[in-house]
């Protein structure tokens, strides 16, 4: 999907406008760059310590981590074939099923999600770098972490700046680079694999494995739903729907899936290595390798990161369109750039460890979403043919200003979902979890406290919910004439 050279050096001038069929090129196959430059990072690793606190077996973590991750970017797959079929961005092709003003509070969680995916990417790569120059002799403080700051900065803010092109030619560099340097990364780790203390952790129960499965569905696909036909848009509208969904899917999925394996088998060989990762989970790697290769682990560290920032500011920032800012594309993209600089202060600087605030983020952010991608999905299944561009923009038209069902039936599976999910991270938090006890799950202390179940149930209550009442709906702005 990579355009001319001339073209990857100019400013993006489409923002939230439908695409013209003028500029609608490639192939799905050429999904496969961006989707895994963006999840090929080896944050993926640090899943398999993350994944094993949960209480369970590396068999356990394993299948959970096979079926979450794959299942989640699905999802993600499904949501990019509106954006072949609609030609505009995921937040405005949401307006068909919220209606054009009553999408905003959809649009507003998908930009507070996806510039936290930017901050926490940039702060693992801030943190990455001043670790591994620690280790290196250079000394790893404030100044270290600032200039890391800096340059991570200039690649995302530039290429969500610059827009599309320039982005799909970063995102197959990246992919090349950090794939090659991955695969040797994990030939240097395997000796450190001791398949005997693998194989001799305990198996956990089943809500220690949904709990697990849920955490993968959040911090993967989950966490890209809500940007995932940002790409495909520029698809030919003849392209097909099925590679579409397999080239999002399996780009997706291939690396978190390989990545978290090598990770399980690391974090339970090294007891002291699986709790450095929640402190810092990209730099505890590095203290594995070799000294002579931890340039080049920061410089595959830091470019895997950066592809998932790149994807992340671009979609924030069509985001913050969406949701009624009056300024240039490339503008929301700076506006995204200032908070991600504040927010990695805090957290870089300031906060005491990584993996709390994290595991806090992705659940509570994680149900909303779910809800969100249910209705979105459950509308996407129920349509047979394309967009009415004007009316995803016209409050009047097919689509109406406010659909309170599909609004409604967000807010409600987001109450559930928060009742049934727990999150010790924030104080603030404490009161999720309400309804574990009323429905007889064992409250706030129970066994299915940590199984995150919220989200899972936002998901079908929000797409059982949009099936069951909302497909005369569809049918009848289907049969308006365009």
């Amino acid at each position: 999907m990579p355009g001319a050279d001339s073209a990857a050096l100019q400013v993006e001038a489409n923002g939230i406008n439908v695409i013209g069929d003028d500029q609608r090129k490639g192939t799905p196959r050429q999904l496969f760059w961006p989707w895994f430059a963006a999840n090929v990072s080896v944050l993926g690793l640090s899943y398999g310590s993350f994944t094993l606190a949960f209480g369970i077996s590396f068999w356990q973590a394993a299948i959970a981590a096979a079926i979450g991750i794959v299942f989640s970017f699905l999802l993600c797959g499904f949501v990019a074939v509106a954006g072949k079929r609609g030609s505009a961005p995921t937040m405005i092709l949401s307006r068909a099923a919220f209606g054009v003003r009553g999408n905003w509070l959809a649009t507003a969680i998908s930009w507070v999600l996806t510039v936290g995916w930017e901050t926490v990417l940039t702060v693992l790569a801030t943190l990455a770098t001043a670790t591994v120059f620690t280790q290196l002799g250079w000394g790893g403080g404030p100044v270290v972490k600032i200039v890391a700051l800096a340059v991570v900065l200039l690649l995302t803010v530039g290429g969500g700046v610059m827009g599309f092109d320039l982005i799909m030619r970063m995102q197959t560099v990246i992919t090349i680079v950090t794939a090659v340097l991955t695969v040797v990364f994990i030939a240097f780790v395997i000796p450190h694999i001791d398949w005997a203390k693998v194989s001799a952790i305990p198996g956990g129960s089943a809500a220690s494995v949904v709990g697990a499965l849920v955490f993968l569905m959040t911090g993967f696909g989950l966490g890209w739903v809500n940007a995932a036909a940002d790409y495909s848009r520029y698809l030919p509208r003849t392209a097909s729907s099925r590679a579409v969904i397999g080239w999002t899917t399996f780009g997706s999925a291939l690396a978190p899936v390989v990545l978290l394996i090598a990770g399980l088998l690391l974090a339970g060989s090294s007891p002291d290595l699986n709790k450095a990762v929640a402190e810092d989970p990209v730099g505890a790697l590095a203290s594995i390798l070799p000294t002579w290769y931890l340039v080049p682990f920061v410089i595959v560290a830091v470019l895997g990161l950066v592809g998932g920032c790149v994807l992340n500011i671009y979609s924030s920032g069509l985001a913050l369109l969406a949701a009624g800012l009056k300024t240039p594309r490339f503008a929301a993209a700076l506006i995204d750039g200032v908070v991600i600089v504040l927010g990695t202060i805090y957290v870089a600087f300031f906060a005491d460890n990584f993996l709390g605030p994290f595991q806090g983020f992705l659940i509570t952010l994680g149900t909303p979403i779910a809800a969100w991608c249910g209705v979105m999905l459950a509308d996407i299944a129920g349509r047979r043919g394309g967009y009415s561009e004007a009316d995803l923009y016209d409050p009047k038209g097919r689509y109406g200003s406010v659909n309170w069902v599909a609004v409604s039936l967000v807010l409600v599976s987001t109450v559930v979902g928060w009742g049934l999910v727990t999150n010790t991270y924030a104080s603030w938090l404490s009161w999720q979890g309400y309804l574990l006890d009323p429905i007889g799950l064992g409250g706030r202390e129970g066994a299915w406290a940590d199984a995150n179940l919220g989200v899972l149930a936002a998901l079908v209550i929000g797409f059982a919910g949009t099936w069951l009442t909302q497909r005369s709906r569809v049918r009848s702005q289907e049969l308006v004439a365009a």
